[in-house]
């Protein structure tokens, strides 16, 4: 058995995924009554990587809300997806941008396909992280080059899922591959989180500027369903609940009421939601 750990050097593509499978793993210790990923901490440990400047930002407040808000909305997506296999429970389950998340694995029932989409470089990392079992399928594709759509088995119905994904599409890459799942997929389900103008901004901030983007309002988010999604897909279910308190109130233990009280605000303010399209 071959134990050797893989080294993941700084300012890589391979980092960019590390840093959210160690926030999966930190929700999971400070909030488990909400969110646990059995699977994160064992990835971790085949990963020579230096976490240390990621565990002393542990006490500052800013960052374990941040990470409240990582785990109440893979709570969200997992309760999503369970909720559609309960009347497919033999369905394609499909996770949009899957980096290292194993949401697909963690809520999938044994007669279900799975399939987890990234960039080619991605999936490369995946597979030599987490090798795809025999119900499990890696496609290293570009999200809008709609040639994956083929290699999805929908047969016995299909739900589709992306956390924190949408963000960094323009609107009009958003509507191009809404509408062709709308039109390929009859039954199927898409999952997702969103927020509004203002949210987006603030989340995109760092990246925004890295890249040397001028113009947010291209990027995907949504104000409004009716003036947004709806428009674009008149013959779909559309719906949302907020994602911080709309599946859980979040009075647990874990969640002070300072957290719930910021909850309330995202939900309410920013328009934090987790959005359902039944493609019909």
């Amino acid at each position: 058995m071959n134990n050797e750990k893989m080294h993941i050097e700084t300012n890589t593509v391979q980092e960019t995924l590390v840093i959210p499978l160690w926030g999966r793993k930190y929700c999971s210790e400070i909030y488990p009554e909400i969110y646990r990923d059995p699977m994160a901490e064992k990835i971790m440990e085949k990963l020579d990587y230096d976490f240390s400047v990621l565990d002393t930002k542990k006490k500052s407040t800013l960052f374990r809300f941040g990470y409240l808000e990582a785990a109440a909305r893979y709570m969200d997506l997992g309760i999503e997806v369970r909720n559609y296999l309960k009347e497919h429970p033999a369905a394609a389950v499909v996770n949009l941008g899957c980096g290292l998340d194993c949401t697909a694995e963690n809520n999938a029932e044994p007669s279900c396909k799975i399939y987890n989409i990234d960039r080619p470089d991605v999936i490369e990392v995946r597979n030599r992280l987490i090798p795809p079992t025999g119900n499990v399928t890696n496609i290293g594709a570009d999200l809008n080059d709609t040639t994956w759509f083929d290699e999805i088995d929908d047969s016995k119905g299909v739900v589709f899922f992306a956390a924190g994904v949408f963000y960094y599409f323009l609107f009009d890459e958003v509507k191009k591959l809404f509408t062709a799942m709308s039109e390929r997929f009859h039954g199927g389900r898409l999952v997702f989180d969103t927020a509004n103008k203002s949210a987006v901004k603030m989340m995109l901030k760092t990246w925004v500027k890295t890249a040397g983007i001028t113009d947010i309002s291209k990027y995907f988010y949504i104000d409004d369903l009716d003036t947004g999604l709806r428009s674009w897909l008149p013959g779909a279910e559309i719906s949302a609940k907020g994602y911080m308190l709309g599946y859980s109130d979040l009075k647990t233990p874990s969640v002070s009421g300072f957290f719930r009280f910021l909850s309330k605000v995202g939900d309410g303010m920013m328009k934090m939601r987790i959005v359902q399209i039944t493609f019909h």
